[in-house]
């Protein structure tokens, strides 16, 4: 995923969204450096695009020792589609790919909407002192979360590279429109 599509994505939550997502409401420059300081070759970062090629939601994945760590944040427009679900699903996957023993998100306990997705993906979680920590313990990988994991990878390129098209089309279809409506054109 390119680093301006995470920021932008960032960028787009509102100082609500974005204090459920960092733990405190971040300005736009903290943002852009958090941004900035994640490691693409050490960590992950997934994404589901919108039609219009606008992340819609977004995983960090950050690994450290034994463990890793996962963020997740949805736009709220694009929110009950199951993006957050397939967006922990696959962070959860990965994580088991890179050998690590346990997975852990880390949230605010107001954070209904994490919560509900780390119970689903059968996560323990425990509340206190208005934080929340949820944890997975992780299986060994094998053949079937490598496959799983190759298959989601050749999903999401080939939904980016049909809503690319779609894109495409819509912006020659719409430069057709206005050249046959400007003045002097006979149809």
């Amino acid at each position: 995923m390119h680093r301006s599509a995470l920021e932008s994505h960032f960028l787009a939550l509102d100082r609500h969204d974005r204090r459920l997502r960092f733990g405190v409401a971040h300005a736009d420059e903290a943002v852009r450096a958090y941004v900035a300081r994640i490691d693409l070759v050490q960590d992950a970062a997934f994404g589901v695009f919108s039609d219009d090629l606008h992340l819609s939601g977004a995983a960090h994945v950050a690994r450290a020792g034994g463990y890793a760590e996962v963020g997740l944040s949805v736009l709220s427009g694009e929110r009950g589609r199951g993006i957050g679900g397939q967006l922990l699903a696959r962070a959860h996957t990965h994580a088991r790919n890179w050998g690590v023993r346990a997975l852990f998100v880390y949230c605010l306990a107001e954070n209904a909407a994490m919560m509900h997705l780390a119970r689903q993906q059968n996560m323990d979680v425990v509340i206190e002192s208005g934080d929340a920590a949820a944890w997975l313990k992780l299986p060994p990988a094998d053949a079937a979360s490598h496959v799983g994991a190759a298959f989601d990878q050749y999903v999401a390129l080939f939904d980016h590279a049909l809503k690319t098209r779609l894109s495409n089309v819509r912006r020659f279809a719409g430069a057709l429109r206005v050249k046959m409506d400007s003045p002097g054109c006979d149809e």
